[in-house]
């Protein structure tokens, strides 16, 4: 935060906002038990090399926790 006078405001970067992460699916689900398929799924990917971001919650980290060969952590 930068204070100006008697406001404050915040420096805005290109980093993810605060309690969020963004993950990328790196590999493909081909030849994967159907439960991963369906954490790959949840997380909401629809295209492989795909960028989204999340909110850091403990669901989340579990679901990336259950298909880390399959998703990074990119940011957060």
């Amino acid at each position: 935060m930068v204070r100006r006078g008697s406001e404050m405001t915040t420096k805005t970067s290109k980093s993810t906002p605060s309690g969020k992460i963004q993950l990328k699916w790196v590999r493909s689900v081909i030849c994967t038990p159907e439960k991963y398929r369906r954490v790959v799924k949840g997380l909401g990917f629809t295209r492989l090399n795909q960028v989204i971001v999340r909110p850091d919650t403990a669901a989340i980290r579990g679901m990336v926790k259950k298909v880390p060969h399959l998703v990074e952590v990119v940011g957060g």
